[in-house]
């Protein structure tokens, strides 16, 4: 079984690839050039089996016509994506991320016997509706959508992820759409906050203080194997064609004060947790529903939040001191 992964160099990008080779598959990992530089783990991935990287600009139309093979699933999880990135140039990230996903859409279109096109959605999109008109807890996929203020800059990546799942309602793609929750683990870079907490603890001295930041707001945290395994349970079940689904956990939802006070007892580190300012756009709350996720894949999370933290603070330790960006405990 072939499958082409966008954005296969990133973070959920290549744990899925990971965990899909150890199934038998045949990968190719799509990604923009640079992306796959003095990355040691994905030069071991590559050299295992008969996988590849394809490195190209997908806002080119004609990027993906020299790829060789017939492929029975597309993933698409190619995106601009992050609050700086999407601040900084709004209207590139609508525009880019449309287009990317056309692209990727056409390509799709000429595999003959496609069995699915998985496109990845975002939890922004029940933003709006949270704003507006207040959300039920966890949150299903039936939830109506609302289109949030048009002229706040972070609105245009979920304005993206919406247009993206529309797309695909109406091009005749054997389809499935996932909507990820605050998945997080090793290797994930630095933009997500748990491996912000991480570098922000090791960097405060023991006794010291750390402000955290919307310290009230609540989310729930599913670990990045957690993820991938509902996502591959899309390709096992017939009836998660044309379904949208959450990924992640419903429990335990924790406060972000909640959430440093854990790390920093995991990672033995005897610090004060103070309370900082609301980040600006940042919802109060995010917990899906699992309950169709769990129903059409078979599949539920089942590493502890503690557990979880622990693995990936294990990473990023063994990282930033390969790196030399470890400050002194």
């Amino acid at each position: 079984m072939n499958t082409l992964i966008t954005g296969g160099v990133g973070f959920i990008g290549f744990a899925l690839a990971r965990t899909l080779a150890a199934s038998g598959w045949s990968v190719t990992l799509v990604d923009r050039p640079g992306q796959a530089d003095q990355d040691h783990e994905l030069a071991t991935f590559l050299e295992s089996g008969p996988h590849r990287l394809i490195q190209c600009d997908l806002l080119d139309p004609r990027a993906l016509d020299a790829v060789a093979g017939t492929f029975d699933v597309v993933w698409h999880l190619a995106a601009i994506l992050g609050v700086a990135a999407v601040r900084r140039d709004p209207m590139a990230v609508l525009r880019d991320n449309v287009q990317m996903q056309l692209h990727v859409m056409a390509f799709a279109r000429r595999q003959v016997g496609l069995k699915r096109f998985v496109f990845t959605s975002t939890s922004e999109v029940y933003a709006g509706t949270l704003t507006h008109y207040g959300l039920p807890f966890p949150t299903p996929e039936s939830t109506p959508l609302t289109v949030s203020d048009l002229g706040e800059p972070r609105t245009s990546y979920m304005l993206s992820k919406i247009y993206g799942e529309a797309l695909l309602h109406q091009a005749g793609l054997p389809f499935a759409i996932v909507r990820p929750h605050n998945v997080y683990g090793p290797r994930m870079g630095t933009r997500h906050v748990v491996p912000q907490l991480i570098q922000r603890i090791l960097a405060t001295p023991d006794g010291g203080a750390l402000e955290v930041f919307s310290p009230e707001h609540r989310r729930t945290f599913c670990f990045v194997q957690d993820a991938v395994a509902m996502m591959c349970g899309i390709l096992a079940n017939q009836p998660t064609l044309g379904a949208t689904l959450n990924i992640g956990t419903e429990q335990p939802e924790v406060t972000m004060r909640e959430l440093a006070a854990r790390l920093a007892q995991l990672m033995g580190r005897d610090i004060r947790i103070v309370d900082g300012p609301v980040t600006p756009g940042s919802p109060v709350r995010r917990a899906p529903s699992l309950n169709q996720t769990a129903a059409l894949t078979g599949v539920t999370p089942k590493v502890s939040l503690d557990e979880g933290l622990s693995q990936t603070y294990e990473w990023y330790r063994a990282y930033l001191s390969s790196t030399g960006e470890e400050r002194a405990q």
